[in-house]
C-alpha cells in the first residue's frame, strides 16, 4: 500500500445455498478449521444473499420514508476470516446503509459460539448503500420489521461458513491514488448567503451538495483522501481468494434495491481477477467519506454512468493489486476499546418549536424536512450517553482502524498520517452506528451534518477522543509512538527560514486551535472560530517537498490571533486564495492587521483586497489602511479575480509602505502613511481586521514577519 506523505458473476440470490459453497455441519467443518497450520496463514471466504425476501420493504437513506417491492442487483454479505496459528481476525461487509449496535452485538455473539472467534475479533461493517433495505431508524425512515428480523441470521451464516473454509493462504496489500474519483461535497457559503436550517435559523455556512459552481459558495470545507487501498488473499498457490478494497467515497446513487456502486465494484474486480469463481471474494469498505463524494461541484458536472465510475474505481483497484508483494505469513492482532459518547440537547426555543410541530403530526410520519427534524429532536431528548465500538487490526505491518462513525476526509489523513505502522487505511460505519462526526472546527459552521438529530448530535469532541483512542490502541499493538504531522520544508520554506522570520505561519495544521510558528521563536498564534483545515495550498513546485500537497487554512469568519512586536520597520508576506466576489461587500478581505483587539476605531496597519467601497471602481486591488481616525489609504494594483492564488508581500518602514504582489520586483502601489498603531501594541491578525470587520473569506498558507 502506498503510505500518505513520510469475479464474482452476477448471481441474483438471497440464500448460502445458491453459492455451492456452504454445507451443513458447518460446527464440526469450523472445529477440523481450526486445527494449527504450523504457523502459516490461513483463511477463508463466504458471501451470502441477504436480498429481502418479503416486500415491500422500507428503504433508509432518504429525509423521508419510501419503500419499493424491486430489486434492481442482489445485496450480499462477504467475509474473510484469516487465521495466522494463534489470532483469528473476522473481516465482513454487508450491502446496508449501517448495522446497529444491537444487531452488531447479536450476531457476533452467536458467531462467537459457533465459531469460537472472540466478538472483539469481528469486525462487521456497512458499504452504506442508500438503495439497501433499512435496519435503522435515521430521519424520516424506521426499521423494516421483517428484514431487521431476516438479517442477523444471513450474517451469523456468512460468518460460519468463511471459518469453516480456512485454508493456507498468502496474503498482501498496496494502494493506489485515485483523486478523480473523489472530492468534498460540503462546502462553505458565503457570509452574505447563509442558508436557513429546518428549524429556520440563519446557521449554515457549510452545507453538502452546493451544485455545480453555485455562487452562493466559497469552496470545500476539506480535504479529500484519494488511496484506494487493496487487501489480497491467494491460495498457497497464487490463486485469487479475496480482494478487500476501500475507498472515501460515500455512495454514488442507485435506485433501490441496489447494492450502489460498492456491488459493481465487486463484481468488476471478481470477473478480472477470478474468471467468474464462486469461491473468491471481492468486496469494498467504506472509507472515511462523511463529506466526500464522487461529484467535483468545483466544476461542471461530469457525465459518468454508476458503471463506468466503478468500472474507473476497479482500475484503481487492479494497479494496486498488481504491485502487491504477497507473505506466506503476516501476524495477526486485534484491539477493541468502548468509548462513552454524551448527546448534546438543542436550546430551549428549538425544543419547544420541536414539540409543538410533533403534537401536530399525531403520530403519523413525517412529511417534510422541518417535521423530520421535530421527530428527531423529539426522540433525542431520550438519548443523554451511549457506549460505542473502536477497533484497530494488525495483518502485518497493515494497521485497519475501524469506527462506528461516518468521519470526515480530513479525519482518515490524521489517523493514516499518525498511525506508527507503515502502512493503513479507515473502515468508518464498523461495528455498529453513531453517526457524523465532524472535527470540532466545523461544527460551528453548521449544515446538515450538525443539525439536531440522533445522528449528528453527538458531542463537538467525539472525533478528536476517537481519532486519539485509535491512534492509543495502535500505539499499544505495537509498542512504537504515534508519528508526528509535520509539513515537510520545501525551497520556498526554506528560503523563508534563511531569512530568520520573527514567525512563520505555515498554516497547514490539521488538527487543533494552534497555528504553529516553524520560526523556532515560539509566537505561535490561535484560530479563532470560523475556519477550516488542511485544504489545497498554493500549486507551486517551490512549496512541495517529500510528495506532500501545499497546505492551507480556510477562513470563513475567523481570524488567527498572535503576539508579536516586530517594530516600525517590518516586512509581512503569504500566499492567499479569496473565495469572494470583488463586488460582495464593501471590503472584500483583510489578510493582515496590526492593532489593539476590538477596538472600535481599529487604529493600527491593515490590509487586504478592495471591496465595493473602493474609489474608482478599484474594487479587487490590494490596499493598505490605517484605521478610522486618520482614515488614510494606499491601493494599486491590477485587479484580482477571486479564486486565484497569489503571493502578497507589504514593507512597512516608518511612515513609508510598499506592497509587492506575486514577487515582483516593482512595488504595486508605494507612499507615506502614518503611523497610528498604539505603544505596547503586539496584537497581530492574519485573516482578519482587529476589530473584526471583513473578516477575511478565502484560503492562507506561508505567513511571515521578518524585521526589515
Amino acid at each position: 500500500m502506498k503510505r500518505l506523505p513520510d469475479r464474482r458473476k452476477f448471481l441474483l440470490h438471497t440464500s448460502a445455498a445458491g453459492l455451492g459453497c456452504l454445507s451443513g455441519t458447518l460446527p464440526a467443518a469450523v472445529a477440523r478449521a481450526a486445527e494449527s497450520n504450523g504457523g502459516g496463514l490461513r483463511a477463508g471466504t463466504a458471501c451470502v444473499g441477504i436480498t429481502p425476501e418479503t416486500f415491500p420493504v422500507l428503504v433508509p437513506g432518504g429525509f423521508l420514508s419510501r419503500s419499493t417491492s424491486t430489486v434492481n442487483d442482489p445485496l450480499l454479505a462477504r467475509c474473510l476470516v484469516l487465521d495466522d496459528g494463534t489470532t483469528r481476525l473476522v473481516l465482513m461487509v454487508v450491502d446496508a446503509l449501517a448495522i446497529p449496535d444491537t444487531m452488531d452485538d447479536r450476531v457476533k455473539e452467536a458467531a462467537a459460539k459457533a465459531t469460537g472467534i472472540p466478538p472483539e475479533h469481528m469486525m462487521i461493517s456497512a458499504t452504506h448503500t442508500h438503495a439497501g433495505a433499512s435496519v435503522i431508524g435515521a430521519l424520516g425512515t424506521d426499521p423494516d420489521p421483517a428484514y431487521t428480523e431476516f438479517l442477523p441470521g444471513k450474517l451469523i451464516e456468512c460468518i460460519e461458513a468463511a471459518a469453516a473454509n480456512l485454508r493456507p493462504a498468502r496474503i498482501g496489500w498496496a494502494g493506489e491514488d485515485h483523486p478523480a474519483g473523489i472530492f468534498c461535497r460540503v462546502f462553505i457559503r458565503r457570509p452574505d448567503r447563509i442558508g436557513a436550517d429546518p428549524m429556520g435559523r440563519r446557521t449554515v455556512r457549510a452545507m453538502m451538495h452546493p451544485g455545480h459552481q453555485n455562487p452562493d459558495y466559497i469552496g470545500p470545507c476539506g480535504p479529500v483522501d484519494p488511496e484506494v487501498s487493496v487487501l489480497a488473499v491467494q491460495t498457497a498457490g497464487g490463486k485469487p481468494m479475496a480482494l478487500l478494497a476501500n475507498y472515501s467515497m460515500h455512495y454514488f446513487g442507485a435506485n433501490p434495491i441496489s447494492a450502489d456502486y460498492f456491488g459493481d465494484f465487486a463484481r468488476i474486480v471478481a470477473d478480472r481477477l477470478a474468471e467468474g469463481d464462486p469461491s473468491f471474494v471481492a468486496m469494498m469498505s467504506h472509507g472515511t467519506s462523511g463529506d466526500l463524494q464522487w461529484r467535483d461541484y468545483e466544476n461542471p458536472p461530469r457525465a459518468v454512468s454508476r458503471a463506468q465510475y466503478a468500472a474507473e474505481v476497479a482500475e484503481a483497484a487492479l494497479r494496486a493489486y498488481g504491485r502487491i508483494e504477497f507473505h506466506e505469513s503476516a501476524p495477526l492482532a486485534v484491539a477493541h476499546r468502548r468509548v462513552k459518547v454524551g448527546y448534546q440537547q438543542p436550546d430551549e426555543h428549538v425544543q419547544a418549536w420541536a414539540g409543538k410541530l410533533h403534537a401536530e403530526m399525531a403520530g403519523r410520519a413525517p412529511r417534510s424536512q422541518a417535521e423530520v427534524y421535530a421527530r428527531e429532536i423529539v426522540l433525542l431528548k431520550d438519548l443523554d450517553q451511549v457506549e460505542r465500538k473502536l477497533q484497530v487490526l494488525r495483518i502485518g505491518n497493515l494497521g485497519i482502524a475501524a469506527m462506528p462513525v461516518e468521519a470526515y476526509g480530513i479525519t482518515g489523513l490524521k489517523l493514516k498520517l499518525q498511525c506508527p505502522l507503515p502502512d493503513m487505511f479507515n473502515i468508518e460505519l464498523a461495528n455498529g452506528f453513531l453517526g457524523y462526526i465532524p472535527p470540532p472546527e466545523l461544527r460551528p459552521l453548521g449544515g446538515y451534518n450538525a443539525w439536531p438529530a440522533r445522528h449528528t448530535s453527538n458531542q463537538d469532541d467525539t472525533e478528536t477522543r476517537m481519532v486519539d483512542a485509535l491512534l492509543e490502541m495502535f500505539e499499544e499493538m505495537t509498542g512504537r509512538q504515534r508519528r508526528s504531522i509535520v509539513l515537510s520544508q520545501g525551497p520556498f520554506a526554506r528560503r523563508v527560514m534563511a531569512g530568520k522570520p520573527l514567525a512563520y505561519w505555515r498554516l497547514g495544521e490539521i488538527e487543533g486551535q494552534r497555528a504553529f510558528d516553524s520560526s523556532d521563536n515560539g509566537r505561535h498564534g490561535a484560530y479563532e472560530t470560523g475556519y477550516a483545515f488542511y485544504l489545497d495550498g498554493p500549486p507551486r513546485d517551490d512549496l512541495r517537498a517529500e510528495g506532500e500537497k501545499p497546505r492551507a487554512v480556510q477562513f470563513a469568519g475567523g481570524r488567527m490571533k498572535a503576539q508579536l512586536d516586530p517594530g516600525s520597520e517590518y516586512t509581512v508576506e503569504m500566499f492567499f486564495w479569496n473565495g469572494l466576489p470583488n463586488d460582495a461587500r464593501p471590503v472584500t478581505g483583510y489578510l493582515f492587521s496590526r492593532g489593539p483587539d476590538g477596538h472600535a476605531a481599529c487604529p493600527g496597519d491593515h490590509w487586504g483586497i478592495l471591496g465595493t467601497a473602493a474609489p474608482n471602481g478599484n474594487a479587487g486591488r490590494l490596499f493598505f489602511f490605517n484605521g478610522n481616525e486618520a482614515n488614510e489609504i494606499l491601493f494599486g494594483g491590477p485587479v484580482l479575480a477571486p479564486k486565484t492564488w497569489n503571493h502578497v508581500r507589504v514593507v512597512r518602514r516608518g511612515e513609508e509602505v510598499a506592497a509587492y504582489l506575486n514577487e515582483g520586483a516593482e512595488p504595486i502601489f508605494a507612499g507615506k502613511i502614518s503611523v497610528t498603531r498604539p505603544d505596547g501594541c503586539h496584537d497581530v491578525f492574519v485573516g482578519g481586521r482587529c476589530d473584526r470587520f471583513a473578516n477575511f473569506e478565502g484560503r492562507i498558507a506561508e505567513a511571515a514577519v521578518f524585521r526589515t
